[in-house]
């Protein structure tokens, strides 16, 4: 599948710099799309083969991967950009990229989902839960949902310094910072009107499997679609070939089901 660079303008004007995965042999008007948002968040995609966004876009769907601002790997500037934009102007870059692809007549903005893994997990229930109304349906894996159950665990596992690098992104003085109330999916619930899976590996040490759970028992409490996959054996980082492949069969076939390609 083709891999395109490009680089759309963001709201206020930021420019963010992105991965276009095409299906092949598909015309690329209107097609079906799955923004796919990398960890970190400072870390950033790279041009190539990328396992992920190739098996998607093989079902017939094109992939953006934004390296929305407080990604490294684009220079100072907009990795520090990020800092203090956790669900707020790292989001919408997002599907600010969306809209610049509806505008290109490349994508249809009714069939859209969001995928991603650790901060991206953030951000695919973020999308659910706080930036609405552009995405058919949500996938997280690794996510996290709860930040101030998470500030204090990574304090608590990680240690000063950790957690002041999650809070620089975040914008958050301590843990009692209403910042972290805002930012967290778990606490709008009542905002979600898209099916979301969860896909959280019991042995992960970054992001607990806590995480997960605090979000799929909040979406189960007030009856809202939501299916939650549990890996054996599994760590943050889906080490193993076996959970890597159980990883991205359940949520191809939870897009296909959630956003058919055709």
């Amino acid at each position: 599948n083709e891999v395109r660079t490009l680089t759309y303008p963001a709201a206020d004007g930021t420019p963010i710099p992105a991965f276009l995965v095409l299906p092949r042999g598909v015309p690329a008007r209107r097609l079906p799309l799955v923004v796919m948002v990398h960890g970190g968040p400072a870390s950033h995609d790279k041009p190539g083969f990328d396992w992920q966004s190739q098996a998607i876009a093989s079902l017939g769907y094109a992939v953006l991967q934004p390296q929305y601002r407080g990604s490294d790997g684009f220079g100072r500037a907009h990795l520090e950009a990020g800092y203090g934009q956790w669900g707020r102007k790292m989001q919408t870059d997002l599907s600010d990229g969306v809209r610049y692809l509806v505008g290109q007549g490349t994508v249809d903005p009714k069939r859209v989902c969001i995928v991603g893994g650790s901060y991206g997990g953030y951000a695919a229930l973020a999308g659910a839960a706080l930036d609405t109304g552009v995405y058919r349906c949500a996938v997280s894996y690794a996510g996290i949902s709860d930040m101030k159950r998470f500030d204090s665990w990574v304090a608590n596992k990680n240690g000063f310094a950790s957690q002041r690098y999650f809070r620089r992104f975040l914008g958050a003085e301590s843990t009692k910072d209403p910042t972290l109330l805002q930012v967290s999916p778990a606490a709008h619930i009542d905002k979600v009107t898209i099916p979301v899976l969860l896909i959280h590996g019991k042995d992960d040490t970054v992001v607990p499997l806590e995480q997960s759970r605090i979000m799929a028992d909040a979406l189960k409490a007030a009856g809202k679609p939501v299916e939650f996959v549990t890996l054996d054996s599994t760590d943050h980082w889906l080490t193993g070939g076996e959970t890597r492949l159980a990883m991205l069969q359940a949520t191809m076939a939870f897009v296909e089901k959630n956003n058919p390609p055709d």
